[in-house]
Formats: C-alpha cells, sequence, structure tokens
C-alpha cells in the first residue's frame, strides 16, 4: 500500500485535495455556463482566469495526491488565483452559477492558503 493514500495523509490534506478536485469541476462548469450566455460573461479575460483556476487546481490536488513535498508551493499558487476567481466571479450578481463557482474558489482559497502556512 503507498504510503500517500488518503488515511496517511493529514486530514487537513484531504479536505483541501477534496476543495481542489470540486474547484476544478465547478470552473469547468462555469467556463460552459459563460461560454453559453454569452456577453460580459465570454470576456477572454475572465474565462482565462476561470481556466487558470481549473488548471491550478487540478496540480494543486494532484501535486498533494502524488505526496510531493512542493505541495506549499503549489497550495499557495492555488490559494491566490481561487481568491482572484472568486473575487471576479461575485462580480456578476445574482447569477446563480457564478455564486456557486465564487463560493466554491472561496473554500478552496481558505484549505490551500492553511496547507501552503503550513497547518496541516
Amino acid at each position: 500500500m503507498s504510503h500517500h493514500s488518503a488515511e496517511h495523509r493529514s486530514d487537513a490534506m484531504n479536505h483541501c485535495i477534496d476543495n481542489c478536485t470540486r474547484c476544478h469541476a465547478i470552473c469547468l462548469e462555469t467556463i460552459a455556463h459563460c461560454l453559453e450566455k454569452g456577453g460580459k460573461h465570454a470576456e477572454a479575460g475572465h474565462i482565462a482566469l476561470l481556466s487558470a483556476c481549473a488548471d491550478i487546481c487540478r496540480t494543486s490536488a494532484d501535486t498533494m495526491l502524488r505526496g510531493a513535498d512542493v505541495h506549499h508551493a503549489t497550495c499557495g499558487a492555488c490559494a491566490e488565483i481561487c481568491r482572484r476567481c472568486a473575487e471576479e466571479c461575485e462580480r456578476f450578481g445574482d447569477d446563480e452559477a457564478m455564486a456557486r463557482c465564487a463560493d466554491m474558489c472561496r473554500k478552496c482559497a481558505e484549505s490551500c492558503r492553511a496547507m501552503a502556512e503550513g497547518h496541516h
């Protein structure tokens, strides 16, 4: 059995992996929503930020799953990008999909910040 399995990781790290994985999925779903809505939702900069957020969330989760000791760096980057993405998504007012994305990005940013600062 691998020593990188879930039962050998801290609860905080498992929680962070889960948040990153969920955030990755929600960002991808939100990109699809935004492209469907068009207009300001589909602006290049907004789609680029959502894409970067999805990518760093996947990378951050993968880094922790692999047991790589550089997860502090990936989690730090993920926390910052998720925070920016949440702020951006919140600007869309009462759009339910955007609010859901902002909430998930905030949760992911919080857990990644804790991992980056070594609280695990």
